[in-house]
């Protein structure tokens, strides 16, 4: 498309990652016009799969929550699913997280591993199930934000207003389960091997009721057929079916707030009438000019360009992607689909917490074997989550061989002070054949030896094609002061920005982050601007 100088819109989207394409569809859908803006070739973001060599592999998220495709419906998206379970592994123990009572196949799995510490786990377990019936009361009925409430009496009468007491008591217990998962772990669990099995595939410092809520989440996942990219491509074509105009290869250098005008990285400018970012939150703050805006407004702008400078992004991942000559069949022992492993009880300890701090705090006077001595060790007693696209849809892979996902997180202060020393490609295939050999040794014998293709995604390499800072893939950690709304009551105002007729969405608006966060801040930008543009015709 090309676009002449001056080009006015009612909105502009800037990132088509998850958020990005909601809001885009939802403002499309209600008449405006609209562009949406992406720095990359592809569309999606953390919500993208590709092709290498006839393998389908997911660049970000392994599958997508059943809530997801709830509050989407009402689009008609055209996505085939097929159910996504989730499997628990220990050593040689795997459980499959199939239903309700999955929770006291996890009891039995600890007590295997941990067979004197019995009456903790089941004090765990007790407090575990609160959490899991806290979850099923939040998302007990279909998200009132993606319901017509006047137009659907039988709703708002037989589900919505019976819900709602039960929702606000379910709030205030969440909000009380706030304190890091690590922390509400260890008060139950003296054994820090079993504390670190249970709390070690977590981002450090997730919110209690957040991490130990997954179990009843992951009984709700799917897999879209084709990968998770076709979410993406159905969102893109719903847009284009309703006028929208996407913009792709397109880098947005400059916000002049005061003329309500982007400009991109050729010099070509778009008139806005309403902005709403879905990208990184740091880089909005450092391209706005404020020009003429008023004293107040500026002193606003740069009190909360300070507050967002100051927070600090969350862990990153590091992604091994194999094509295998071996058939589907051979993985389908161990996993349905996805599978969070670790291969030793030992639990990481200190490793990544102490242990690192000191490692990237006395970097300069380490030798390098100590560092990959470190890795190993790391690597060794951490958590994996496997993904194999073809076990859920066998046309992603070749037939007789399988592709697999293979992540486990890490700082992306690590790999910047590696890349620095100049020995970032090192580190990085050490770390590929690290897992390869320990998986090898554990889970799937034969997979070193029948390995046909192999590269990895880093946390700068994400940082580098998503755009967001330290490649973070569910926004702002929870181990410093979050500049965002954290309390899902407060939701509605995590949109705003102090800069005017500019909204944000996706991963950084709002805490703690994930699809569905991605998907409501996407859904409430677009209703608040149809709302307060509610009579205008016509951008400008």
């Amino acid at each position: 498309m090309n676009h002449t100088q001056q080009q006015s819109y009612d909105a502009i989207i800037v990132g088509a990652g998850l958020a990005g394409l909601s809001c885009a569809v939802f403002l499309s859908q209600s008449g405006k016009r609209i562009l949406l803006i992406e720095k990359n070739a592809e569309l999606g973001g953390l919500v993208h799969s590709f092709n290498r060599d006839g393998f389908v592999f997911d660049a970000g998220a392994r599958a997508i929550l059943g809530v997801v495709l709830n509050m989407l419906k009402e689009l008609k998206l055209e996505v085939e699913v097929v159910p996504s379970k989730v499997s628990l592994g220990v050593e040689d123990h795997i459980i499959l997280i199939d239903d309700a009572s999955s929770v006291m196949d996890y009891r039995d799995l600890l007590k295997k591993m941990y067979p004197d510490r019995t009456e903790e786990i089941d004090h765990f377990i007790r407090a575990m199930v609160k959490i899991m019936k806290l979850i099923d009361i939040i998302y007990g009925i279909d998200n009132p934000l993606f319901k017509d409430i006047p137009g659907d009496k039988s709703y708002l009468l037989k589900e919505l207003l019976p819900w709602l007491p039960k929702f606000l008591y379910a709030m205030n217990r969440m909000e009380a389960l706030s304190e890091p998962c690590e922390e509400y772990v260890q008060d139950l669990v003296q054994d820090q091997g079993l504390a670190d099995i249970i709390a070690q595939h977590f981002f450090k410092g997730t919110p209690a009721f957040f991490a130990l809520s997954y179990f009843t989440l992951y009984r709700s996942y799917v897999y879209p057929k084709g990968g998770t990219g076709a979410v993406t491509e159905a969102l893109a074509k719903k847009i284009r079916e309703h006028q929208g105009e996407i913009l792709t290869n397109t880098v947005i250098r400059q916000v002049q707030a005061d003329r309500q005008v982007v400009v991109d990285d050729q010099g070509m400018e778009y008139r806005y009438r309403n902005l709403v970012w879905a990208a990184d939150l740091k880089t909005l703050y450092d391209i706005t000019e404020l020009g003429s805006l008023s004293p107040a407004v500026k002193r606003r702008v740069e009190d909360r360009k300070t507050q967002i400078a100051q927070g600090k992004p969350s862990e990153s991942v590091f992604s091994l992607y194999l094509g295998v000559d071996l058939p589907v069949d051979y993985f389908k022992k161990a996993l349905i689909g996805h599978l969070f492993y670790t291969p030793s009880r030992k639990g990481l300890g200190s490793i990544h917490r102490n242990e690192l701090t000191q490692l990237l705090e006395k970097w300069e006077q380490l030798e390098k074997g100590e560092i990959l001595s470190w890795l190993s060790r790391f690597l060794k007693y951490n958590t994996f989550e496997i993904s194999i696209p073809a076990v859920r849809d066998s046309s992603l892979a070749p037939e007789g061989k399988t592709g697999l996902i293979i992540s486990v997180l890490m700082e992306a202060e690590l790999f910047k002070k590696v890349d620095a020393s100049g020995w970032y490609e090192e580190f990085r295939i050490e770390i590929e054949n690290t897992i390869l050999r320990i998986l090898s040794e554990s889970l799937f014998p034969e997979l070193k030896d029948r390995v046909e293709r192999q590269f990895s995604f880093t946390p700068l390499s994400i940082e580098k094609r998503v755009g967001s800072t330290d490649g973070a893939i569910v926004g702002w950690s929870f181990q410093a002061h979050i500049p965002v709304i954290d309390q899902m009551r407060k939701v509605n105002q995590s949109i705003r920005t102090p800069i005017p007729n500019v909204f944000q969405v996706g991963q950084w608006a709002y805490s703690p982050a994930g699809t569905p966060t991605c998907i409501i801040t996407g859904k409430l930008a677009a209703d608040q601007i149809a709302k307060k543009d509610k009579g205008r015709s016509g951008p400008g």
